[in-house]
């Protein structure tokens, strides 16, 4: 009994510290790692068309490839240099005290009286209200700005990462299933558990992914398109901002273009206020309720409050892949707490069937 406990403990301290040495080799590429499992993920079901035509791995995942780099990460690039851009003149404005247009907003007769009885409830004045919205919005865009700059170094302006990257995803597609094989084998679960473990993911993988990120990201550019056509400035900035409120709980996009509207018809832009209106009630909004139940279907899902915070502290923690890779890592945590909780009670079934015996 002695022997075995010592060979388990050396055996479990072994692993940990090789454990430990293989994330060393690989924390420096974690980062373009993580983007090419997104991408492969995204497009594995357009290489798997390709394929059933083609019939040549490489030649199909290379096409692939190129749609990523020519369609994707091209427009990404751009939006991502613009939104940068939009929040540096954002700080900038906010540490000169001025919001633009919001002194003027304030002082309209239909806020002015509410927002003077909000201020007495609070005791406090207008100038301290002005300098506390400057301080926190200038404190978001700058968390925001380093969130991003931080994912961009990894995925964009680092050459060597973006060619890590590149080759990743060539062979992630190319060589997916025979990796999601190899690593199923290392799992110390029955088949039957290791099965249920792949349902289970391929369900929140579908949940997450597409049905939480492609949403948010079709109601952002939607937003943002608005927004631009409208003439509100920063349309970059709220796309993005509609697209990180399109994880909240009922009211998602709302919370953005509202205000936006409201502050048209404050400023005596009635038409474009309406149009602001009908485009967030009828379009921004509606995305969610059409795209999201067709993506997802009968899946499991997460829940939109847990999707919400993960999709914020997977910022915090991870830069701009947070925005997927912080859902990931939550439900990859409650599948393999499912699968430990199938094993105890499996146990306890044979136990009850052995007493009975």
């Amino acid at each position: 009994m002695v022997s075995r406990t010592f060979y388990v403990t050396l055996m479990g301290a072994v692993l940990l510290i090789l454990g430990y040495l293989g994330y060393l080799i690989f924390r420096p590429f974690l980062i373009p790692i993580t983007w090419a499992v997104v991408f492969s993920i995204l497009f594995y079901p357009l290489y798997a068309f390709i394929l059933k035509y083609l019939r040549w791995k490489s030649a199909a995942s290379f096409i692939v490839l190129l749609v990523i780099l020519v369609v994707v990460l091209g427009p990404i690039s751009y939006l991502s240099f613009l939104l940068i851009q939009e929040l540096r003149e954002l700080t900038a404005s906010t540490d000169a005290g001025v919001i633009s247009g919001f002194r003027d907003m304030v002082q309209h007769p239909a806020l002015k009286s509410f927002l003077e009885r909000i201020m007495s409830f609070f005791n406090i004045t207008e100038d301290e209200l002005h300098q506390a919205l400057n301080e926190n919005i200038r404190q978001i865009g700058q968390d925001v700005l380093g969130g991003i700059r931080k994912g961009i170094a990894g995925v964009i302006t680092g050459f060597l990462d973006f060619i890590f990257m590149t080759i990743t995803i060539f062979f992630f597609l190319k060589d997916g299933p025979g990796f999601a094989r190899k690593l199923l084998e290392l799992m110390p679960f029955s088949d039957s558990q290791k099965n249920t473990l792949v349902e289970k993911l391929k369900d929140i993988v579908i949940a997450t992914m597409f049905g939480g990120v492609v949403v948010a990201i079709v109601q952002g550019f939607a937003g943002g398109i608005a927004f631009a056509l409208l003439g509100i400035s920063s349309p970059v900035l709220w796309g993005f901002a509609m697209s990180i409120a399109s994880f909240l709980p009922i009211i998602g996009p709302f919370i953005i273009w509202m205000p936006a509207a409201v502050y048209l018809f404050l400023q005596g832009f009635v038409g474009k206020g309406v149009a602001l209106l009908l485009i967030g009630t009828f379009g921004i909004s509606l995305i969610d309720n059409f795209l999201r139940p067709a993506i997802i279907g009968t899946r499991a899902k997460m829940h939109y409050l847990p999707l919400f915070f993960t999709v914020l502290g997977g910022i915090k923690v991870f830069g701009l892949i947070g925005i997927i890779l912080g859902p990931l890592v939550f439900a990859l945590f409650l599948s393999v707490i499912e699968v430990f909780r199938s094993m105890e009670e499996g146990k306890r079934k044979e136990g009850t069937q052995e007493g009975q015996s």
